[in-house]
């Protein structure tokens, strides 16, 4: 039947065949009968046009839904159903994860462990069994916060020789995800958040760099397994380039990545524009042009879910807090003094980088004696995840040429 000949069962068919797949309602229509026909056409009129044709929610919202109601109602056999047809039809484990945590709390436990159950059955027999992850103490990541203030959410994780991770302005530990759980197989790991950050302290702004750079100071004084190997990046890197400059006893090497020592007086501008944007109307003001300039469009069209759970990230970083650390980072003037630095320190960048360029990187490694450059010709900001082997090989050969 054509578009403008369709009725409310023939709508309903669409969105049913898009949610649950074409098998399924297939198998459900030929089983239809004198007995149940007008039950069939209820729920295919009214649940699948009038409710999952409504405008208000995209189907993925619903289908998150529907996975929290079911597990609430302990309703089992709807519950695979619906999650089979989310994991065939590219909805996020890490979505249906959060889903079922939340469920956790408002269904109860029980409730979750079955469904966690019934998921990791499906992901395996789709053969996408999640890899095995150990919760020994060696293993697990442990949270907490300093004991100074401002309060900075922390992260530890492994055994072995100490390293800290620093992430990119508007970000938070997650950044650093895939890395530290590689490190951590033979590293003590430790990543904590900016003040303004995830669950940092946001104390009243602005920032100065360096109260970033004291801040991560004091993290290493108190975790107390300095000197440490620092990787930051963007941000990150900054306040790694002032914890060389003016506590090198913290430090036995710095991986400086997607970062920049002065900016040009152009970008003065640029910050001021930035500021007055998210003043006015807060992350969402940004969050796409910050995306666009944290990975390249080759990899954003490549990896949509990464590049829609970036967009999250960005949009869940408190604006205030951010606003404070964009004047600290605007205000950053390390380039005349990293002469000094005797830090052994690897400089990286991405060639598609037109924020933190590779111009701006062999400026800092032509200052710091015996500093290691690499460039990623086609990564962008975040190399860190646009390439995530390429990073890792060049950090992880780096940091086996340090002191212990």
């Amino acid at each position: 039947m054509s578009d403008e000949r369709a009725d409310d069962f023939d709508r309903g068919l669409v969105n049913r065949r898009a949610v649950l797949g074409e098998a399924w309602v297939e198998k459900s229509l030929s089983g239809a009968s004198e007995f149940n026909a007008d039950f069939q056409s209820l729920i295919t009129r009214y649940a699948w046009h009038d409710i999952w044709g409504r405008p208000g929610l995209d189907h993925e919202t619903r289908r998150l839904l529907v996975l929290g109601m079911t597990m609430g109602l302990a309703r089992w056999e709807e519950f695979e159903l619906h999650c089979k047809a989310a994991i065939e039809h590219g909805v996020s484990l890490e979505k249906i994860k959060e889903t079922l945590m939340q469920g956790a709390v408002y269904c109860g436990v029980p409730a979750a462990n079955t469904a966690f159950k019934i998921t990791t059955e499906l992901l395996r027999a789709a053969g996408r069994a999640p890899a095995a992850q150990s919760l020994a103490g060696a293993a697990r990541v442990a949270a907490h916060h300093t004991f100074s203030a401002p309060q900075l959410h922390v992260t530890v994780q492994g055994e072995g020789p100490p390293v800290v991770m620093s992430h990119a302005l508007g970000l938070d530990v997650h950044m650093w995800d895939g890395l530290a759980a590689r490190l951590a197989r033979t590293m003590a790991v430790l990543r904590y958040e900016h003040r303004g950050h995830g669950e940092s302290a946001v104390p009243p702004g602005p920032y100065a760099m360096d109260d970033l750079v004291d801040d991560a100071a004091r993290v290493i004084r108190e975790w107390g397994r300095g000197p440490v190997a620092w990787i930051g990046l963007s941000m990150g890197g900054m306040v790694g380039q002032g914890l060389a400059i003016h506590h090198p006893e913290l430090l036995r090497g710095v991986v400086l990545a997607s970062t920049l020592a002065r900016y040009p007086e152009a970008a003065a501008a640029t910050w001021a524009a930035r500021i007055a944007a998210v003043e006015k109307g807060g992350m969402a003001a940004v969050a796409d042009a910050v995306v666009e300039r944290y990975l390249g469009a080759d990899f954003r069209a490549a990896h949509p879910g990464e590049t829609a759970a970036l967009r999250a990230k960005l949009m869940r970083c408190d604006a205030a807090g951010y606003v404070a650390c964009c004047r600290a980072v605007a205000s950053v003037d390390w380039l005349d003094t990293l002469a000094n630095v005797r830090t052994p320190a690897l400089v990286m960048a991405g060639g598609r980088d037109i924020g933190a360029t590779p111009e701006m990187a062999r400026a800092i490694a032509e200052r710091i004696a015996g500093a290691e450059l690499a460039i990623f010709d086609e990564a962008s900001h975040l190399s860190v995840a646009e390439m995530p082997e390429r990073f890792h090989d060049a950090v992880a050969a780096f940091l086996s040429r340090l002191p212990r």
